[in-house]
């Protein structure tokens, strides 16, 4: 028996429409509408990805493709065409359709609705609205429920209002021993099917459709079309990912993998390319039907033809040339394998073949295994302070706040790779093993083939670097500018390194002044850098220290000082010790 009580009303979803119909049209089955299989994706790290459909799609009693899946591509990157050598295609569509959806019926009214003719058992509610409701039984036969069909309200509303989807009645037609009945749906408890009954039933809804119109040139359509679409749209992407295991004597063995996050479509042995690099799209912010190409073809040139995509634009809408097509597809239980990679100005492409993913899966994907040299580094930066006659008009907070962002600088330990590997280092996560042992996490930051990075592993613990300045004279009235007199400070520092490990150390270290640098010993080279430029050494991201705002700077200040660096390159035995010196001067006044 089944209990209407607990009944959930009919709900009828309600779709955006694109293109209001001119007529009714007739309901189609919803079997009979097909989803174009993808064949190729291109995804780019910031989650666009390009992807190409194609296949023998059925047609209609017009010759047309109908799809049941609707994209909603960047502007300017939406190209549809056909690859049948006689079908051209004339239009693309996208309009809101009747359907009818089979369903399972869930209440009393749905199976009352799938059930036309049925006998049953009906037990009623008499005096629903009473603290103790009574019920009667008796014998029918289901009539129906009545319905204003969609072609009567469509002729009855006024012109260009729209398609409309059919109005259930609120009642049940019975034929029972005394007649024709029409009782409340709300007033039924219980229908008991005295013979078979049908659980499924078939309601219309609204669709969201994509019509491919073709022209035949021998006039009579054929069964099936060769068609296909393409389009650049958020929801695929990848996260690369570095593993790299150090053996000690200057070897890194590295692993990289590719994490696809599929949140567009569903995925069946398609061709992944993998984008390092993003191009420019202009619009992606936008969805629109005008077409414009310049950004689609810049990112696709790097596919060098071999693929279908590559070479799409030009089998477009506009020119309707056929489209070569693979032969000799692999099963759909082939494995992900990396077939390729290829460089193209910018951008580099991995291609990965026989991706298989759901929309809403993840995949990893292995991609590339080789080998890079590397060497142990060990830096260190040492930020200046503010000169004495400003120290002296910070506060007690800004002036701890200062000891602490000189205290105790630490060398940290660092390996160079060397990128002599025949593709780009990109930027993502690298986790570092040494012989199979994990020591950190740190970020690979991108790397062109030929060049070097540094990736941080720990803090050097084994080096120690203590710092040493002192003013060695004053020279009053050392230079005028503007009539005013301004006297010279020099100074004089040392660094004193200690290595307390059993190896030697390649050590890079830079000691930043405020002013003008003099002399370095041990090969130190002097420069001078622009502060609202140069951020390297700023903990905070900022182009100048956190403390360069508590002061309002004269304006004769720049020009005489600066922000000078000094740099060392050496190597440090074990157990040995270094002392690094130093000079600079500023001006005051």
């Amino acid at each position: 028996m089944l209990s209407l009580r607990s009944a959930y009303p009919l709900l009828f979803g309600v779709a955006f429409i694109f293109i209001p119909a001119a007529f009714a049209d007739k309901a189609e089955p919803l079997s009979a509408l097909a989803q174009m299989p993808v064949k190729e994706v291109t995804s780019f790290k910031d989650g666009h990805a390009f992807v190409l459909h194609e296949g023998s799609m059925p047609t209609d009693e017009a010759g047309n493709v109908v799809l049941d899946y609707l994209p909603a591509p960047v502007l300017g990157t939406f190209w549809p065409y056909s690859a049948d050598k006689d079908a051209k295609l004339s239009s693309v569509v996208a309009s809101q359709h009747k359907v009818m959806v089979p369903q399972s019926a869930l209440n009393v009214q749905e199976f009352i609705q799938a059930n036309p003719g049925a006998q049953v058992v009906v037990t009623e509610l008499k005096n629903a609205g009473a603290n103790n409701p009574s019920s009667i039984t008796y014998d029918a036969q289901i009539l129906g429920i009545p319905v204003r069909s969609s072609e009567e309200l469509e002729h009855n509303s006024p012109p260009n209002s729209g398609e409309k989807l059919p109005v259930y009645g609120e009642c049940v037609l019975l034929k029972t021993a005394t007649g024709v009945s029409t009782v409340p749906l709300s007033k039924i408890e219980y229908v008991t099917f005295k013979g078979n009954y049908d659980s499924k039933l078939s309601r219309e809804e609204f669709r969201n459709l994509l019509t491919l119109k073709l022209d035949w040139s021998k006039g009579q359509a054929a069964k099936n079309a060769e068609v296909g679409m393409m389009y650049l749209q958020q929801g695929i992407r990848w996260v690369p990912e570095y593993k790299i295991n150090i053996d000690g004597n200057g070897l890194a063995h590295v692993k990289m993998q590719a994490t696809i996050v599929n949140d567009l479509v569903d995925l069946k042995d398609v061709t992944f390319h993998l984008v390092v690099g993003v191009p420019t799209f202009s619009f992606k912010d936008n969805t629109d039907p005008i077409a414009l190409q310049g950004a689609i073809v810049a990112t696709l040139d790097q596919l060098q033809g071999q693929y279908r995509t590559a070479s799409m634009l030009s089998n477009s809408i506009m020119s309707q040339a056929p489209m070569m097509r693979d032969e000799g597809a692999a099963a759909e239980s082939s494995s992900p394998t990396v077939t390729s990679a290829e460089k193209n100005e910018d951008l580099f492409v991995y291609t990965v073949k026989h991706i298989t993913l759901s929309k809403g899966q993840r995949m990893v994907v292995p991609v590339r295994e080789f080998d890079l040299k590397y060497k142990d580094i060990y830096t260190i930066a040492l930020p200046f302070t503010p000169p004495q006659e400003i120290m002296q008009q910070f506060n007690q907070n800004q002036q701890s706040e200062i000891d602490k962002l000189m205290r105790a600088p630490k060398f940290t330990h660092k390996i160079r790779l060397s990128n002599k590997a025949d593709s780009p280092l990109t930027t993502a996560p690298a986790l570092i093993f040494r012989n199979d042992k994990v020591i950190c996490q740190g970020m690979m930051t991108y790397t062109a083939a030929g060049a070097s990075s540094d990736l941080a592993l720990t803090t050097a613990v084994d080096l120690k670097v203590t710092k040493q300045d002192k003013e060695t004279q004053r020279v009053p009235n050392a230079v005028s500018w503007r009539n005013e007199q301004y006297g010279r400070v020099d100074l004089a520092g040392t660094l004193t390194v200690k290595n307390y490990s059993a190896q030697p150390a390649e050590l890079e270290i830079t000691r930043y002044i405020l002013g003008k640098t003099g002399t370095a010993d041990h090969d130190g080279k002097c420069d001078m850098v622009n502060i609202f430029e140069n951020s390297d050494y700023m903990p905070n991201g900022s182009p100048y220290p956190i403390w360069w705002g508590w002061y309002s700077w004269p304006n004769w200040w720049s020009r005489f000082n600066g922000v000078g660096k000094i740099t060392w390159h050496n190597t440090l035995k074990p157990n040995d010790d270094l002392d690094l010196s130093y000079t600079w001067s500023y001006f005051w006044r």
